[in-house]
């Protein structure tokens, strides 16, 4: 056991217990700034979150806060994406490609922080406008939207949590925030099992390091919980925004 990745697990659990999405985007770049290599630590990140987003799926569930339909038309968009995705950076040596992995990722991390500053609320007055326009094409757009969440997590790692939220906000602007946070993990189940097996396949996956991750993130999860509520939501969300922010621009300019 690394006493320094358990530690990582803890802080990140503890910001997933008390945020609910967004803070798990900090275990790839922290793993890729400790030394891990890029492709590396996206494998790894997708195997580690296959398993804790399980057990986020069967608490929401316990709690009757699933909507197995929608949760299912973002999977029919994004496990064949994320399947595509395996295929192509099989057959392209993307998967062994540092540059093409960390780019994504730095892309991923700036959008889900800007999907962190832009608040659910902001989202859903804005969304609720156009929901004429929406309602027809619902469905589809919900597919499309997983199609678009699995091809930039199964090359990043990044994005099912926060970004996966704020895009199920805009098409259902009045689903309430429980059911929301509920379809986004029960949706990243699948898609991250997907992609963390294709990444397994691919030889990009550190078992050891995602058992540590997970000693330390399930007390985290926990520890989390019971903090929920005790600090600004608003303060917290714009504190990890800046910090991905900040990750996601020194990966952006980390050859320069």
């Amino acid at each position: 056991m690394d006493p320094a990745f358990m530690v990582l697990g803890l802080v990140v659990g503890t910001l997933v217990g008390m945020t609910g999405v967004g803070a798990g985007s900090l275990v790839t770049p922290a793993l890729v700034m400790s030394g891990v290599p890029p492709v590396v630590a996206v494998g790894t990140d997708l195997a580690y979150a296959a398993v804790s987003k399980s057990f986020g799926a069967l608490v929401h569930g316990m709690r009757r806060t699933l909507d197995l339909r929608i949760a299912g038309l973002l999977a029919a968009g994004s496990v064949p994406a994320a399947a595509l995705t395996i295929g192509v950076l099989s057959a392209s040596g993307g998967h062994a490609n540092s540059g093409l992995v960390t780019m994504a990722l730095a892309m991923a991390l700036i959008l889900t922080a800007l999907a962190l500053l832009a608040g659910r609320a902001r989202v859903a007055a804005l969304a609720s406008r156009y929901e004429a326009r929406i309602a027809p094409v619902r469905a589809l757009l919900t597919v499309v939207a997983g199609a678009v969440l699995g091809t930039l997590v199964t090359v990043s790692s990044v994005g099912a949590g926060a970004l996966g939220a704020v895009l199920l906000v805009a098409l259902h602007p009045s689903m309430p925030a429980a059911r929301i946070a509920g379809v986004d993990i029960a949706h990243a189940v699948p898609l991250t099992l997907v992609a963390g097996f294709g990444h397994f396949w691919l030889g990009n996956v550190d078992l050891a390091l995602a058992l540590n991750l997970l000693a330390g993130s399930v007390p985290g999860i926990v520890v989390g919980s019971l903090l929920a509520g005790r600090f600004s939501d608003l303060l917290v969300r714009r504190l990890l925004a800046f910090v991905l922010l900040c990750a996601g621009v020194r990966l952006a300019f980390a050859d320069l």
